[in-house]
């Protein structure tokens, strides 16, 4: 184009405010957990399936629904996506069962598929090349800091409001969203994207939600035919894709990117990072309700630490990546994450919040660090025609790594706590099936403990009540109950400290091996392949009499 688009920077905050919609609706899910399990009535296995029912079609469809944003118009998948954002946020207001709310987050995990892909491909579209590097970097930290915001701002309306306003977070937001889309956002498509690799497209959607189903499935409910048979499916259906877009003479995703070393060590980065940022994020809102007792409004002001973090991470990246490169900044930032990791394996049952803080801000300043150099060597990966597709890949990644972490991590940490209470509560007289509900999970450890609490309270009621021959007992039995339920609560929280405890030392050992493979994968500044160029855009007015394209 002649020049830039006049109010790029408008628009990015457009799609920032998208971006935060998609990973908002997520991570606010975490603190509302508690208040919907005991609403509805969800087991364990319900709950995770809430959870989860957002991710496995976000991750699967992003890849297919970023190429049809390329052809048929991004700004539109953006708006569309959005739409339903909102429309399943006010069903899920309206949810009473626990099938009614999987229902409604599946559906929201359609409109995310549509909005991450589509924020950053009109991000690079609207961006001139020597810009794009620093919107990438205010992209990121908007990723980031939704990462924190989410609990945050749910603990806040959940204060006054049940676990449905939560949902309704979404609705006014992507209204303000939709309104300004059309109003700063230009609109954008591939002027040479040709026909939809379709079949390539059908694909990836097997394989890749197949993949994440085993992830969810497996390490949770465990390793049964369900899991095996999603796993012999992600397996079949990838290897169909490869030979299938190996073979296509306009494939949907060029797999031969990944044999490029800067491609494949961007996209490793992305993945590894966020393995660790959403395992430390699923076990550490736990830990700070469940055995710090805070509510969820406290939780989330204790989860800022991560969020300013990335702002001070993010504005290094910016000022140092175009003096040290990408392949020194994305090391520096997974061996900061390693080392914050590496600060928890120190957790323990006197923890305060205090031995919290730095772990946390080192793990934002790195994961600013890391994401914005990552995303942008994907994306100079693919050309203009094909920004949808860039975005979808960085996303996918993205989406892989946290559902990785969720899984692989939580899975650690819930073995961990059982084993740890087992030992704890070892010559207790605490009858076994209150230890095996107690070993479900920490929450569920606490409701142990409370019921003990609740039921000599009880007895001490009718202590008052009964003749003096009785009452003597009641007030006995009651005291070892109340015993036992401090003891019950001591050893959950010990428990699950430890538990934490180890299971950050794993997450080091992950985050760590990949930060070796990701510095010997990501080439050396200078010698960073260039971008594939191609005409992209269609010509987009922007005010009389200059007519502005966007892209190229």
């Amino acid at each position: 184009m002649s020049r830039p688009y006049a109010r790029r920077w408008w628009a990015l905050l457009v799609l920032c405010l998208s971006l935060m919609i998609s990973v908002m609706a997520n991570t606010a899910l975490t603190v509302a957990a508690p208040a919907m399990t005991r609403d509805l009535d969800l087991s364990s296995s319900d709950l995770q399936w809430v959870i989860d029912a957002y991710t496995v079609p976000y991750a699967a469809l992003m890849l297919l629904l970023g190429a049809i944003g390329d052809k048929y118009g991004r700004r539109g998948s953006l708006v569309v996506g959005l739409f339903i954002m909102a429309a399943g946020g006010v069903a899920g207001s309206f949810a009473d069962t626990s099938v009614q709310v999987i229902v409604v987050r599946a559906v929201m995990g359609v409109g995310a598929a549509m909005i991450m892909p589509a924020t950053l491909s009109l991000l690079a579209a609207v961006f001139p090349r020597e810009e794009r590097a620093k919107a990438i970097t205010i992209w990121a930290a908007t990723s980031g800091l939704s990462i924190a915001a989410g609990p945050l701002i749910a603990g806040v309306l959940l204060k006054d409001n049940g676990w449905e306003s939560t949902f309704l977070i979404n609705v006014p937001v992507c209204a303000v969203a939709i309104l300004a889309a059309y109003v700063l956002v230009p609109p954008s498509k591939a002027g040479d994207r040709g026909r939809i690799d379709y079949g390539g497209g059908v694909l990836s959607v097997v394989w890749s939600g197949a993949l994440i189903y085993m992830i969810i499935d497996g390490p949770h409910f465990g390793w049964g035919a369900s899991a095996f048979t999603a796993a012999a499916i992600a397996a079949l259906g990838l290897l169909l894709f490869v030979w299938w877009e190996l073979r296509h003479p306009r494939p949907i995703l060029d797999v031969r990117k990944f044999a490029e070393r800067a491609f494949a060590g961007a996209n490793l980065g992305v993945a590894a990072f966020f393995l660790a940022v959403f395992g430390v994020f699923y076990y550490l809102t736990q830990h700070f309700q469940f055995v710090l007792d805070y509510d969820p409004l406290e939780t989330g002001v204790r989860m800022l630490p991560l969020a300013l973090g990335v702002f001070v991470g993010a504005a290094l990246t910016g000022a140092l990546t175009p003096r040290l490169g990408a392949r020194v900044m994305v090391t520096v930032g997974m061996v900061g994450g390693t080392a914050a990791l590496a600060l928890l394996i120190g957790v323990e049952s006197g923890s305060t919040y205090g031995d919290f803080v730095a772990p946390l801000a080192l793990l934002g300043v790195s994961l600013g660090l890391t994401v914005s150099p990552c995303t942008d060597t994907i994306m100079g990966a693919f050309p203009e025609s094909e920004l949808g597709v860039g975005g979808a890949v960085n996303d996918t990644s993205l989406e892989l790594g946290g559902s990785l972490g969720i899984a692989v991590l939580g899975s650690t940490l819930a073995s961990s706590y059982a084993a740890n209470l087992t030992d704890a509560t070892k010559g207790s007289k605490v009858p076994p099936e209150a230890l095996e509900a107690a070993k479900d999970s920490v929450g569920a450890g606490n409701a142990v403990a409370q019921s003990f609490q609740d039921r000599a309270e009880q007895l001490t009621e009718q202590a008052a009540k009964a003749p003096a021959a009785d009452a003597a007992a009641l007030k006995q039995q009651a005291a070892e109950l109340a015993q036992g339920s401090s003891r019950m609560a001591d050893a959950v929280g010990s428990a699950f400290s430890d538990a934490v405890s180890h299971t950050s030392l794993v997450g080091a050992v992950v985050l760590g091996t990949a930060a070796v493979v990701v510095a010997v994968l990501m080439p050396r500044k200078g010698t960073e392949p260039q971008a594939p160029a191609a005409a992209d855009t269609r010509p987009v007015p922007e005010q009389a009499p200059l007519p502005t394209k966007v892209g190229r």
